[in-house]
């Protein structure tokens, strides 16, 4: 088959999934190292997740001035101290917090920070500053960093999506992105594949990308017969609600069941850009991503696995503290965080509520930075160098993970 054909035809160069590392092999991936290492897996809130509007400052007059039909009414909050409270949305999270699962961090964001969708979240992926274009994303440097020696030890990355993002791409190695292992087995049962598969050891040698391609290929099918095989045989009988944020968290459980080698999991979920009609959205948005994640973390409990599984939910920004003409809320900047699993202990309010006295042009300040949230998951939770990784030293943050 020609180059052009290749590329052109490929599976992989549609979803994506030529970014897999070429190290990901069957016969390197190992359940016995499994069971020991920790795992972290990051939802994302593609859209800019409205905040205030999530962990409500309910003793705040502010509030509700600013937000005369969008603000949750006290009676309705689901109380965590004298300050603030959750959205009546979010009661699967407060289950979860109730049990000692929760960190709720407020007010995180970063310096001089960007409105724009595209790039705030490059600079949450990339974890640079807000005047740097970084290529590489920071769970892509932690892959690059642990893979010194990858013939001996598999580390890798999944994404649950049909493409990888820049959080995931690192500059010598890249996560994987796959929608299921069903469907990548499929994918790579496709004649055209695997006859290209079976042939990849006699271009080895090629010069340039095109032997690193046929190459990958080979390692994705064999990849793909594992996933695939070990999934199907640690299948789940629990329940998770309907929709893509459940189907997607219970492929997630069974592959860290499974016993495969995988450190992290990446999933997003989308549709919080509340320009209008906020509440009904939002509140509907909230309460599967609580119901999707309390199965999760049920089920990990369930089988053993949630005290080595760190589960990190962000937005690439918040929104603006008034509400807007039409009901909903525009685009701002520090916002809240939760972070939840690992061992039993008693779940907190890691910092201050919100100061709405206090605003820069609208917009919450900042005050705690999201890469001191990442070098602490880095260096305290994933045992690595998050310094080496980041790019600048950060303190961290004490009793984070």
């Amino acid at each position: 088959m020609k180059r052009r054909d290749f590329l052109k035809n490929s599976t992989f160069a549609a979803a994506g999934t030529m970014l897999i590392p070429h190290f990901l092999k069957a016969h390197e991936l190992s359940s016995a190292g499994a069971t020991r290492g920790k795992v972290l897996v990051v939802i994302q809130l593609s859209g800019g997740n409205d905040g205030l509007n999530t962990v409500i400052p309910y003793r705040n007059d502010i509030y509700y001035r600013e937000r005369p039909s969008l603000s949750i009414n006290k009676s309705e909050v689901l109380t965590l101290n004298d300050e603030i409270g959750l959205n009546p949305a979010l009661e699967a999270i407060r289950n979860l917090y109730d049990d000692g699962r929760v960190r709720i961090l407020n007010n995180v964001g970063y310096p001089n920070p960007d409105r724009s969708h595209f790039r705030s979240m490059d600079i949450w992926h990339s974890a640079s500053n807000a005047d740097q274009y970084v290529n590489s994303g920071w769970l892509g440097r932690y892959l690059d960093s642990s893979c010194a020696s990858c013939n001996v030890k598999a580390h890798h990355m999944l994404e649950i999506d049909d493409t990888l993002i820049l959080a995931l791409k690192g500059e010598m190695a890249n996560g994987l992105a796959m929608l299921d292992p069903g469907t990548l087995y499929r994918q790579t049962k496709r004649e055209s594949v695997s006859k290209i598969a079976k042939t990849a050891h006699t271009r080895d040698q090629d010069p340039g990308h095109i032997g690193y391609l046929y190459k990958t290929l080979a390692d994705t099918a064999s990849s793909a017969d594992y996933l695939y095989e070990k999934a199907n045989a640690k299948s789940i009988s629990a329940e998770y609600p309907k929709g893509e944020l459940g189907k997607n968290l219970k492929t997630v459980s069974e592959l860290i069941s499974s016993g495969i080698e995988t450190t992290v999991y990446y999933v997003s979920f989308s549709g919080f850009d509340t320009h209008a009609g906020q509440r009904r959205q939002q509140d509907r948005l909230l309460t599967q991503y609580a119901e999707a994640v309390r199965a999760f973390i049920n089920d990990l409990k369930k089988t053993g696995q949630l005290d080595r599984t760190m589960v990190l939910t962000f937005s690439e920004f918040g929104r603006r503290v008034k509400q807007n003409g039409s009901n909903g809320t525009d685009h701002g900047t520090a916002n809240n965080v939760f972070l939840m699993g690992g061992p039993p202990r008693n779940s907190v309010i890691y910092n201050e509520a919100p100061a709405l006295t206090d605003l820069n042009g609208g917009d919450l300040k900042h005050s705690i930075d999201f890469r001191d949230i990442y070098a602490s998951l880095l260096r305290d939770w994933l045992g690595a160098d998050d310094k080496a990784i980041l790019g600048q030293s950060f303190a961290g943050l004490k009793d984070l993970c």
